[in-house]
Formats: structure tokens, sequence, C-alpha cells
């Protein structure tokens, strides 16, 4: 409803030819913009603003999908390795540390380009695939803040008085240690928000991420990285090409920032008072 054409259907007769923005003139009644297009087209007549706005579904999907698997995976192990301790928490933080030595951006990069021609790799435009990767590379931080609550609540007295009366293991968790562990995980799924978003621009910029479609009736048509990528050839002619999407990955990554802050300071007033 909000973008005014299709964001894959092209203009034949334009091709070649980009229209500037809305406000911006030319010499050539081609390359003049006009408000049916506020942000032009690209060389082969599509609406910048519609790719635009459906970039925007993209990449809220890949900041929220992947945060609640990197949430739920992070949350287990944290709290097998924190409530059990001993040799299981040595191992699963032994583990932890290695996927933590490598650099995000290197695994994201090595797993898009290992299985992208694969079936996976082709699911809703590669979008199945980026879910994964990210997912399966963002949850050590969780994890990590997820054992050390796990450490300093199952030492308070009501987790002593739970296993007292003979509540189980799984009963103290879910009943005990999770609620009192929500506050931080919530604080930090904010931050992996913008994180997995970034993350998706910075891998379709380099060409790995969102595949590009024709599809009219396609659901992820593409993403704000793509958009970077194809404005960067074309930032002479037309700037608003490369400087839309930029300023929109940048933004939207400033108001999760916000929201992040906004958690933490409402979860620890201590905090806020600094």
């Amino acid at each position: 409803m909000i973008a005014p054409h299709n964001p894959v259907q092209s203009d034949v007769a334009r091709a070649g030819v980009f229209r500037q923005a809305a406000w911006v003139r030319d010499p050539n009644p081609m390359r003049t913009g006009t408000w049916e297009y506020p942000l032009g087209t690209d060389s082969v007549g599509r609406d910048v603003f519609s790719r635009l706005v459906y970039g925007t579904r993209v990449s809220l999907v890949v900041g929220f999908v992947p945060m609640f698997f990197t949430v739920a995976i992070g949350m287990l192990i944290g709290l097998t390795a924190g409530y059990l301790g001993g040799r299981v928490d040595n191992i699963l933080m032994r583990f932890t540390d290695v996927v933590y030595a490598f650099p995000d951006l290197l695994l994201f990069i090595i797993m898009q380009v290992a299985f992208q021609d694969a079936w996976i790799g082709k699911l809703l435009n590669g979008l199945v695939l980026l879910f994964i990767t990210l997912s399966l590379v963002s949850w050590v931080t969780v994890a990590r803040l997820v054992r050390g609550e796990v450490l300093a609540i199952k030492q308070k007295e009501f987790v002593e008085a739970a296993r007292a009366i003979g509540a189980s293991g799984i009963s103290i968790v879910l009943r005990h240690i999770v609620p009192n562990t929500l506050g931080p995980i919530i604080v930090v799924a904010a931050y992996i928000v913008p994180g997995a978003i970034i993350s998706e621009a910075i891998l379709s910029y380099l060409g790995i991420g969102i595949r590009p479609t024709v599809r009219l009736d396609a659901p992820f048509p593409t993403s704000w990285g793509s958009m970077i990528l194809e404005g960067s050839k074309a930032w002479e002619s037309q700037p608003w090409m490369l400087i839309a999407p930029t300023v929109a990955v940048a933004l939207i990554t400033l108001a999760f920032t916000f929201v992040g802050d906004g958690l933490r300071d409402a979860f620890d007033p201590r905090q806020a008072e600094r």
C-alpha cells in the first residue's frame, strides 16, 4: 500500500535511462524528476522508492527472525552450562570460545558461499540460508550472558528453597531461573536486531546475500544491501540510488539502538542514573 509501484516492474521504454529524484531538474526530459517516482528510477526503470519500501520488509525480517533463533540457541547453551556446571559447563564454554574466536563476518561469508548454490540457499531468494547463518554465529554473546546470570541466580535462597522441597531441575530452571534472566536477555535481543540488519546489508553488498529476482510476486524482491550495491555503480548519475538505502540502514540501526538503550535503562534503573 505504501509503495506506489511494483519494485521489480521495469519500464522497457526507459531502459538505460536513470530518472532523477523528484526535486531534480535535468535538461533531458526523460531524466528529469517527477513525484510519480519520488527517488527516481534505476537503469531499467524500476522505482527506487518502491524498492526501498520493500527492502524494509527484508531488513525487519532479517533482524527479527534470526534474533529469536539466536536467543533460543544462546539461552539453551547458557542455561545448560550454568545450571549443570562441571564438565558440561567446561565443554560448552570451550565450544563457545572456539566460535567466538572467529570473526563473525568471515563465518557469514564462508557459510553463504558454501551453501548458496545448494537447495537451502535458494529458498526465499536465499533468505532462509541467511537466517541460519546469522543464527548459528550470533548466539555466543547470549550464551555467555545467560550462563553468568544462571551462575549468580542458582545460589539464591529461593532456588535453594525449591531444591529443598524436592523440585526437579527442569522445574527450577523454568519457574525460577529463566524468569529472572529475561531482563538482560531482552536488552541483548534489542541489540541483535540492528547487528543482523547490518550483516545482511554487508553480505548483499558483497553479492552473497539476498538473491535478486525478477518475479513480480516475489515476497522479498530486494534488500537495502543489494540497493547499495546497485547504487554504488550509478553514484555519479543517480546518487539517490546509493544515498536512500544507506540512510535507511543508518536510521533503522539507530532506532533499534535507542530501543536497546531504553530497555537497558528500564531493566536497570541504576544504569540510567549514571
